[in-house]
């Protein structure tokens, strides 16, 4: 018996049908957008509408879709090696990229160990320093501090070290306690001071954590000068340098989640360089690639790699991924480097911030705008119901969604953080398409 044809379903019905798109609720989220097409600041949908991507793909995009020099080396590389196992093998464009990374990170940062994403590359870290501290005969040190609005990741132990929240809450019975401290929150002081007048003092409570249990610390993670999911926090440079000073008093390692924020993306190719610091570990990721392909790397010093250097085969770090190193992401991050020296690309960083700075200023003196904040490429708006009491309603307050589907009708993707908008295009994006952007910003934000 013969069936009747069925109609072609659309890229959405297939979506809706087959796809689980992480942090959408079926029943009350509107339809994933269908993206067909990239290009510079650009997406392009199904239907033929342009956006302009506000949110640089999820953090990761930062030379524009499609880069032909990006273009160009992917389809190189996959000529020569597309994949091989990292695991008593190696390859040119690993070496390669691991020696760029060591003459550009901050000073001490030799040992580059590659994974494949932000959450691995923090979970790297945490066993690295665990580790590094049993195979010295220190194995009491198995605590780590963390901040409070964290956010690393979310695997068992980047979610562990991370706030608890609505990411967590459900897996709670899974992860391990973290000692956590108070971050630089300017906005909402955690000692109800004011910045123009105090001394960084809520860097005290991290002192007294470590002053409690430092001979149990096994390092101290946080990420450098701008907390992302959790609120987008921008710090005072002295209260990342304070960070790097207690662990050196207090004999603990410190460790840099720069997954978000290195490559450029807080005006300097690291946040570490806001106060001249070097971490014990960095954790990278996200704009490594350019924004092509999944790469992380979890970057250690000389002195805890030697820690792992034994003929006891225990002391090993007994860890891997199937697509460590791979090839492809290799050669794509390379190209990434190129452009930034060929393109001077932190000085397009500047300019940008300036325009943020000088655009999204005047969003303050509007009725539900608690505080602005810029930092190199990203601005941020903290949006409150009461500027007296800074009242607000979090991460699920419904004022995101109804915000992103008005800037989506406006032509302008972006992914509110609950009442926290902020705005992270590619670096490459003009001054007339920052103005054009911040102007819808602007215009939404004064209807509601």
């Amino acid at each position: 018996m013969n069936r009747p044809a069925r109609a072609s379903p659309t890229l959405v019905d297939r979506d809706r049908a087959c796809v689980w798109h992480p942090y959408t609720q079926a029943r009350i989220a509107p339809p994933p957008v269908p993206i067909v097409r990239g290009e510079g600041v650009y997406l392009y949908t199904e239907d033929g509408r342009r956006l302009l991507d506000g949110i640089s793909s999820w953090w990761v995009n930062i030379h524009g879709h499609s880069h032909p020099k990006l273009n160009e080396a992917l389809t190189a590389q996959a000529r020569e090696l597309d994949h091989v196992v990292f695991a008593g093998c190696t390859h040119p464009r690993a070496v390669e990229l691991a020696e760029r990374l060591v003459a550009l990170l901050p000073r001490g940062l030799t040992r580059v160990f590659y994974s494949d994403n932000g959450s691995t590359a923090v979970e790297v870290a945490l066993k690295l320093a665990l580790q590094y501290w049993g195979n010295r005969g220190e194995p009491s040190r198995r605590t780590f501090i963390t901040l409070h609005h964290a956010y690393h990741g979310d695997t068992v132990g980047a979610m562990s070290a991370s706030e608890d929240s609505i990411f967590t809450r459900p897996f709670a019975s899974m992860l391990f306690d973290v000692l956590r401290a108070h971050p630089p929150y300017c906005y909402r002081c955690p000692l109800g001071l004011e910045r123009s007048t105090c001394q960084i003092d809520c860097l005290g409570d991290l002192e007294r954590v470590l002053r409690e249990r430092s001979g149990s610390v096994a390092g101290v993670l946080v990420e450098p000068m701008l907390q992302g999911a959790g609120g987008m926090i921008v710090w005072p440079a002295e209260f990342l340098a304070g960070v790097r000073r207690l662990c050196d008093r207090y004999g603990t390692l410190m460790i840099a989640d720069e997954v978000l924020t290195g490559f450029g993306r807080t005006g300097r190719m690291f946040a570490c360089e806001h106060a001249s610091v070097s971490p014990d570990i960095i954790c990278l990721s996200k704009a490594l690639t350019g924004g092509y392909l999944p790469l992380g790397a979890t970057v250690a010093t000389e002195a805890i790699y030697e820690a792992f250097l034994s003929d006891d085969r225990t002391k090993t770090f007994f860890h891997g991924h199937s697509y460590t190193a791979n090839p492809l992401a290799c050669a794509v991050a390379l190209a990434s480097l190129d452009v930034f020296e060929e393109t001077g690309t932190l000085d397009t960083v500047r300019a940008l911030e300036g325009w943020l700075r000088e655009g999204f200023g005047p969003l303050a003196a509007l009725q539900m705008v608690g505080d602005v904040r810029v930092i190199g490429g990203v601005g941020i708006v903290e949006l409150v119901t009461d500027k007296t009491r800074k009242d607000a309603g979090g991460y699920l307050d419904n004022v995101g969604p109804r915000l992103a589907e008005a800037f989506l009708h406006r032509g302008l993707l972006l992914r509110p953080l609950g009442n926290v908008l902020y705005f992270m295009p590619p670096y490459v994006i003009t001054k007339n398409e920052t103005a054009w952007a911040i102007e819808q910003i602007h215009e939404v934000l004064n209807d509601l």
